[in-house]
């Protein structure tokens, strides 16, 4: 199932910015700066084991469970 990544990526945007543009900004910004660029990734994005763990990491990182 592709596009795995893409989700755990917006939810971890969601919810670290409560859905304020603003905050948004600035939880990519921080994805990006750990090496997770989320627009990078889309629904077609293939599931690699590694990176789903590294984005798991990172949410953990940010206090964020993810689904």
């Amino acid at each position: 199932m592709a596009g795995r990544i893409k989700r755990m990526l917006d939810e971890i945007v969601q919810k670290k910015s409560g859905g304020k543009p603003a905050l948004s900004n600035v939880a990519k910004t921080k994805l990006i700066l750990k090496g997770l660029d989320p627009d990078k990734f889309s629904a077609a994005s293939p599931d690699d084991p590694t990176i789903i763990a590294r984005v798991s990491a990172v949410a953990l990182e940010m206090g964020i469970t993810v689904s």
